[in-house]
């Protein structure tokens, strides 16, 4: 399959072949992830960032793709490949992040979450509806206090008679203002369990968060549950403890390993293009050895991702992958991007600040990535713990 055969071809096809390493089938939902994101979200990117505008209708689109809760099986979803999915998280975050944390969200927090843990009903009830689009989902871990420490879950869900009350707050729940359900972990008599909590519930409230200056395009919100009242099968019978979001958020945490380096490769592409565009003492800026050596670097790290996020790919499908693996990438990625990104704006000089170029939109977004699903120092702290069998968490 030829990439010429579509729109916007980045220069690093070219350069970094890709698509050499891949199946056929994966390089098919990595080119209808592209086209789709190119076509729809590309051109209206930059004034949805700046009006702070979640592009909402854009979501059945979305699903008629398959792209929601495309790695699980059944229940009307894809039943892809880790890599395909990663593929997909690549292309969609190289428009913009908040568009694949829209993917992630949906699939690969609150659907995974019910495919997991539900009993054979919520899944039959719940998984279809919401790979159709019909239904969005949210996933209340993260708690105002909290932050990196679920273990402080200050929210409660107590057992009265045969239902269940929830009372407690959320914070930075993405979706949480359109979801029609949340999945809501709590700590009861018997540690930590999930909840399936229709959001028209009385004593559910979400509120958009506002005064952001990175995902823009995206919606992020509090949620306060007051006296939230639910019949007994409202509970995910299979997650017990804090196993169970964490199964849940390394899920998520896969899809941003392949979708920082799809931010990345956008920067990369924008300064290449600009680097033999402008001109400075007469000839292209590209022409200078300082630009090309910054080019050259960027580039190696962008592809030393790639191949990092593949072969954590190829050990997810094969069922090898664990936890420590997960943290080298999500750390890695993450971390690469920003470098690239805040070294692509210097090539761009002073229109790198301005929305004619993706890269300082880009930047602020992974700003808000490298924080969720795991912050750099807890994914030492993984790593540290699987190389020196000592905890240092506590």
């Amino acid at each position: 399959m030829s990439t010429a055969e579509f729109p916007d071809v980045s220069v690093m096809d070219e350069v970094f072949d890709l698509h050499a390493l891949l199946q056929p089938d994966e390089i098919e939902w990595a080119m209808k992830a592209r086209t789709f994101a190119q076509t729809h979200i590309r051109p209206v990117i930059e004034d949805d960032f700046d009006k702070k505008y979640f592009r909402k209708e854009l979501i059945p689109l979305i699903a008629e793709q398959g792209f929601l809760g495309m790695h699980l099986k059944g229940y009307g979803c894809a039943g892809a490949s880790a890599v395909s999915y990663g593929l997909v998280c690549l292309e969609t975050e190289a428009v913009d992040s908040g568009w694949r944390t829209f993917i992630s969200v949906m699939g690969s927090l609150a659907m995974s979450a019910i495919y997991k843990y539900g009993t054979e009903e919520q899944k039959n009830y719940w998984l279809p509806q919401m790979a159709k689009g019909e239904k969005l989902g949210c996933f209340g871990l993260t708690e105002p206090q909290g932050g990196s420490d679920p273990a402080n879950m200050l929210t409660t869900a107590t057992k009265v008679g045969d239902t269940w009350v929830i009372n407690g707050a959320k914070r930075w729940i993405g979706l949480a203002t359109l979801a029609d359900l949340a999945i809501i972990w709590a700590m009861t008599e018997d540690g930590v369990r999930g909840f399936i909590v229709p959001t028209d519930t009385p004593g559910f409230k979400a509120t958009a968060i506002d005064g952001k200056l990175s995902m823009r395009a995206s919606i992020q919100c509090e949620i306060e549950l007051d006296n939230v009242t639910l019949p007994a099968d409202a509970i995910l019978p299979n997650a017990k403890g804090l196993s169970g979001p964490f199964g849940c958020l390394n899920e998520a945490r896969y899809g941003i390993i392949w979708g920082a380096m799809g931010a990345a490769r956008a920067c990369l592409d924008a300064v290449i293009t600009r680097s033999k565009d402008r001109e400075v003492f007469g000839k292209p800026i590209g022409s200078f050895q300082l630009t090309q050596a910054k080019l050259a670097d960027m580039t190696l790290e962008y592809e030393k991702g790639v191949l990092l996020a593949l072969h954590i790919g190829r050990q997810k499908d094969a069922g090898t992958l664990n936890i420590a693996q997960i943290s080298v990438g999500k750390l890695n990625s993450v971390r690469e991007a920003l470098k690239i990104a805040r070294e692509a704006r210097t090539i761009l000089g002073g229109d790198g600040i301005t929305g004619e170029f993706p890269v300082m939109r880009h930047m602020a977004n992974l700003e808000s990535v490298r924080t969720y699903e795991g912050t750099d120092e807890i994914h030492q702290l993984v790593i540290g713990r699987a190389l020196t069998g000592l905890n240092a968490f506590s």
